[in-house]
Order: C-alpha cells, then sequence, then structure tokens
C-alpha cells in the first residue's frame, strides 16, 4: 500500500466499527474510516442545503445549472452512503459473524429506530424540508438481512431493484388513488398515530422518499462498500460504470420521451406544461397532478421515482464517489484543502438535523424571510450555512472524534455490547 494509499484509511477508528481479526486468517481490521467517503458525504450534506435555502434553479446561469445538478441527486447520494455505513457498522470488507455479526445488527436496528424517531421530530417543526431521516430508517431495517451478500449479488439486486421497483410503485400508487385501501392501513397504524402522518404506507408508498424505489440507492451503497476501495483500477471501474449508469439513465429517458408515440405529449398534460422538456434530467418538470400517466415511467427527474431517474442518479453518485477516493489517495494537498469538507461529512447527521432547526428557527422564531427567497438573494444565505457547517465541524473534530449527535447515537447503541 503506498503512501498516498494510506490516506484514505484513518486512524480514528470508532470501536463499534473495528473488524474483528479472524482467528484462523489473521485478517487486520480494515473498516476504518474512508476519507473520501467523508468528502461524499460532505458534499451530500452541501448539496442537500442547496435544495432547502439556496435560490430556486430557474435563476439559471452557471447557478442555476449548478443548484439543478446538486438536487434530487445528493439526496440520492445520501441513500448510497446509507448502504455505505450500514456495511461499515456489520463488517468491511467480510461480513461480521458470531456473537460480533449479532451485536453488529441490533446496533443497525436501534440506529434505524433512533433515525426515524428524530426525523418525525425534525418533521413536526413544519419546516419546508422533506426530511430524509424516517425513510433513512426504514432503508436500514429493510437491507439490513443483505449484509452478508457479496458485492457482485448486492450489485444484482440493486440493478433488478432498479428495474423493477418503479413499475410495481407505480401500479400501488394507481391502486391507492382508486381504492380505499391505504386510508383502512392508516387508520389502524400506530406509527400514523404516534407521528401524526400516513405512517407505513407514507414510507413505503407515497413520501418523498418511499423505500419501495429508494431501496437500490442503498443497496448500491452496499456493494461499494464490500469492494477493495485501494485496490489498483478500482476507482476508475466505478466511474466507468457510473458515467454508463448516467447515460444509460438520462440518455434513455431523452431517447424514450422522443420516440415513444404521445409520451412528451403525455407529461406535458399531466404537469401543466412545466418545462416538460427538461423531464430527462430536472425536477423543474413539476410533478403529475390528480391522475400520473404511464408515460411518467419514462421520466428521469431526480424525484420522479422511475427506472430511469434511479439509473441515472445511481450513475452520478458513483461517480463523485469514485472523484473522492481518487482525490483522498492521490492528491494530499487537495485532500488537505477539502478537510473542513471532511469534518462535515464526519458529523453529517449533526450538521444535517441543525440547519433544519436553524431553518425552523430562523422562519417561525425570526422571521427572517431571506430564508424563504428563492432569488439569487438566496445564494448568499446559502454560502452562510455552508461555511457556518464547514467551521462548526472542523472545529469540533479537531477536539473529537464524532459529532455530538454521532456521539449520542453511539451511546443509544450501547445495549448492543450485551448481546450474546
Amino acid at each position: 500500500m503506498t503512501q498516498n494509499a494510506l490516506l484514505i484509511v484513518s486512524a480514528q477508528v470508532p470501536r463499534e466499527l473495528e473488524a474483528d481479526r479472524s482467528s484462523s486468517a489473521g485478517i487486520a481490521p480494515s473498516t476504518g474510516r474512508v476519507i473520501g467517503i467523508d468528502l461524499v458525504r460532505g458534499l451530500a450534506v452541501f448539496g442537500m442545503y442547496s435544495a432547502h435555502v439556496g435560490p430556486d434553479v430557474t435563476v439559471g446561469g452557471p447557478v442555476g445549472f449548478l443548484l439543478e445538478v446538486a438536487r434530487g441527486r445528493s439526496s440520492a447520494l445520501f441513500a448510497l452512503l446509507a448502504g455505505f455505513s450500514l456495511i461499515l457498522i456489520t463488517g468491511r470488507p467480510h461480513p461480521r459473524t458470531g456473537r460480533s455479526g449479532r451485536q453488529a445488527v441490533v446496533r443497525i436496528v436501534i440506529r434505524a429506530v433512533v433515525l426515524a424517531a428524530l426525523g418525525y421530530a425534525l418533521t413536526a417543526l413544519d419546516t419546508r424540508v422533506d426530511v430524509i431521516l424516517s425513510f433513512y430508517g426504514v432503508l436500514f431495517l429493510v437491507a439490513l438481512p443483505l449484509y452478508r451478500l457479496r458485492a457482485r449479488t448486492l450489485a444484482l439486486i440493486a440493478a433488478a431493484g432498479a428495474l423493477i421497483l418503479p413499475q410495481v410503485l407505480y401500479v400501488v400508487r394507481e391502486s391507492i388513488e382508486e381504492g380505499n385501501w391505504a386510508d383502512a392501513i392508516t387508520a389502524r397504524d400506530p406509527l400514523a398515530w404516534i407521528s401524526g402522518t400516513d405512517g407505513f404506507v407514507e414510507l413505503l408508498f407515497t413520501g418523498e422518499y418511499p423505500v419501495l424505489t429508494w431501496m437500490p440507492f442503498l443497496i448500491a451503497g452496499m456493494a461499494v462498500a464490500r469492494l477493495d476501495l485501494i485496490r489498483t483500477g478500482i476507482r476508475s471501474q466505478l466511474a466507468l460504470t457510473g458515467g454508463a449508469l448516467a447515460v444509460l439513465g438520462y440518455g434513455g429517458s431523452w431517447l424514450a420521451l422522443r420516440l415513444v408515440p404521445h409520451a412528451l405529449s403525455a407529461v406535458v398534460a399531466a404537469t401543466d406544461g412545466d418545462s416538460a422538456s427538461s423531464a430527462w434530467w430536472s425536477d423543474t418538470v413539476g410533478e403529475p397532478g390528480d391522475h400520473m400517466p404511464l408515460a411518467w415511467l419514462l421520466v428521469a427527474a431526480p424525484h420522479s421515482q422511475t427506472t430511469f431517474s434511479i439509473l441515472g442518479n445511481t450513475g452520478i453518485a458513483l461517480v463523485v464517489v469514485a472523484a473522492c477516493l481518487t482525490v483522498a489517495d492521490r492528491l494530499p494537498r487537495l485532500t488537505h484543502l477539502a478537510a473542513p469538507i471532511a469534518a462535515v461529512g464526519t458529523t453529517a447527521l449533526t450538521v444535517y438535523v441543525l440547519h433544519i432547526v436553524a431553518l425552523w428557527f430562523f422562519t417561525d422564531v425570526w422571521h427572517v424571510a431571506a430564508i424563504e427567497d428563492e432569488t439569487l438573494s438566496a445564494l448568499p444565505v446559502l454560502l452562510g450555512f455552508i461555511a457556518a457547517a464547514a467551521l462548526l465541524a472542523t472545529v469540533w473534530t479537531r477536539l473529537f472524534r464524532r459529532g455530538p449527535l454521532e456521539y449520542l447515537l453511539h451511546i443509544a447503541t450501547r445495549p448492543a455490547q450485551h448481546i450474546k
């Protein structure tokens, strides 16, 4: 391993992430914090900031383009990193077994429950943010049975999910519109009573991040985590795979919308003509009104929950992961300059929660109008949020190994140590 490659694996290895030594093979621990992944996570956080406090993408120009690239794709990147985290906790590169494996599983379950509860608490603040944490928690639970699988198997499952699950979701949502079975389930759902939401129906089918179509992102992240990320050529393979998926997703959508008869006109009618020509890559297409046409399955806008969307967003995520891993390995000076971004990635849960609390405080308590401004004048607000997060994260990580909420989450999972 070269000296530069050593930059990828940090000495700051949380105890719960330390791999067990194999008594038979003497395998050294290899689940250290991946600095490149922290860079990716930090960029994902900033991308979500841009969606929540930045200008609207319709401002155009370079700023509008960058905002459009970040929106939707940053949340998909976040979900892919969730899969990476699941594998880190349950054993990387080899899954834990025996008592250690059972403890890791319980640790994941506890984390999932805590994240779901925190997500609902943030949702109760009634900001304009569609909080991802509750969906995040359910994604952990649904994907957990797959944690022992190899990278190739996980990749195949992710691909199958991308191809099949969006069509399943379309059918389910159509049946929800045409019947009342979802209302009947919600009326008997204890989660719906407690949270004041549509409970599991929302988490699985009708929410902004339905588990049914966000699972492929998480499983793809699990597959990436199973790879030997410091092996020669692996990052190039990730980048090429990501590029191919992006072309297949966005390019395939562009072709399908133009080659399938009446597809584009159906999307135009369903969205009242709002930028339907950009439906192959942009959320500016809007959302369907009362009825979602079958042609919507040909759209690739980031939040459209379609096969083309999942393929394109996964492709972009893989390219970003490959790029950040390469920077961490080959460009130590640039890695040093990007340390504040990596610090944000290290404290991602904390800075994510803080920005939602800040939005609630400034809009509902102080009534600061600039926070809700969607013109270019909102750009300084976005830059202020980014600078504040980077500064706080950098200072904190100089003093402590984990972010404050990350530490509390670690404390919450300690009961897993008592599992026999």
